[in-house]
């Protein structure tokens, strides 16, 4: 199996991070994985999608550090691919780091992506839908039974009315953005300084305002799903808690948060269910649920990190699992000679 995973930059890449353990997972199963840079693809004059890629020189790897380190070292092939020829296309770049600095680049993958479709690759999540997801509004179209009251605006007087609605405790966020940058928790006390919080996250575009969760004071679930249901191997389902660090109220653990073992009660699997219809129908192979209590905080479906932290407490090497995933695509694929829809084979 040949396959590409769309980052943003190789060079930012982090040993940690999990598209570095699929990648690793990848080659350790016996394939053949490249890394590409948004920076690094093109569309040629013969309508081929191409680009420049690194991949590990080694079959057979033990540490992510070494296999990073050695897939961007001069041992390291370094080759202009043609992303057509690819089995699988996994698009695992960030827009919103990309959100400052690199603007041109944050709808890369999804635009080559999907020129890359017409030839039969397999790209996931599917691009169209990641489109469309390119913000936190995705997340208000799923239904209203797993989602805290929302209000979306950059008029003041509506978010402070909004607050006063719900007694005065909401959080305000940026609706473009992530890793808990920009968030606040406003209290009943603190509305008098509401407008300089809803100034401060208005910079960057419109404003989130959301109830504030009592459980979001134990931190939050992170619950990867794949192919519609919760990811599971040998038994255990990829999940992990962020907890708080202190009086912060972001469970990120960009923001300081602590990681601890998660049990995934029947509330949990209850929001699968509900969202698992869309997730389906909008083709996304893998996601982060953030949950708090019996709603969802956020769906993550750009990128979704932390596979090594769910390893960490159950034991299993998740990354494996989702590259098991994947052959069975291309096998499919290959029945039907490329010729399978993608949205469909994305969950299937």
């Amino acid at each position: 199996m040949k396959i590409g995973f769309v980052v943003n930059q190789i060079e930012t890449e982090q040993p940690t991070y999990t598209t570095t353990r699929l990648a690793m997972a990848a080659v350790n199963r016996g394939h053949e994985a490249w890394l590409i840079g948004t920076g690094d693809l093109a569309l040629d004059p013969d309508d081929f999608v191409r680009a420049r890629a690194r991949s590990a020189p080694k079959s057979k790897y033990k540490s992510l550090d070494s296999y990073l380190d050695e897939l961007r070292g001069p041992n390291g092939r370094s080759e202009r691919i043609t992303v057509d020829d690819l089995d699988v296309l996994l698009l695992r770049n960030d827009p919103a780091e990309d959100l400052v600095r690199r603007t041109w680049a944050q709808m890369a993958g999804i635009l080559f992506g999907r020129a890359a479709l017409r030839r039969g690759v397999i790209v996931l999540n599917d691009p169209a839908a990641l489109a469309l997801a390119a913000n936190k509004m995705y997340f208000q179209l799923f239904p209203e039974e797993v989602r805290p009251a929302t209000l979306i605006t950059r008029d003041r007087n509506e978010i402070r009315h909004f607050a006063r609605e719900h007694g005065g405790d909401v959080v305000i966020k940026p609706l473009q953005g992530s890793g808990g940058q920009g968030v606040f928790l406003v209290r009943k006390n603190d509305l008098g300084n509401l407008n300089q919080m809803i100034e401060a996250v208005s910079r960057d575009g419109y404003v989130i305002a959301q109830e504030y969760l009592l459980e979001a004071a134990e931190g939050d679930m992170r619950l990867f799903v794949m192919n519609g249901a919760p990811l599971k191997y040998k038994s255990k389902i990829a999940a992990f808690r962020r907890l708080r660090s202190g009086d912060d109220i972001r469970s990120n653990i960009h923001a300081g948060g602590r990681k601890a073992k998660a049990e995934v009660d029947d509330r949990a699997l209850r929001i699968v269910e509900i969202v698992r219809p869309k997730l389906v129908a909008d083709g996304m192979f893998l996601v982060g649920l953030d949950i708090v209590g019996d709603k969802l905080m956020e769906i993550n479906v750009f990128s979704p990190g932390g596979l090594g932290s769910a390893q960490s407490f159950e034991g299993v090497n998740f990354a494996s699992a989702v590259i098991m995933a994947l052959e069975r695509k291309v096998q499919y694929m290959g029945y039907y000679q490329r010729n399978f829809n993608n949205i469909d084979m994305a969950t299937l």
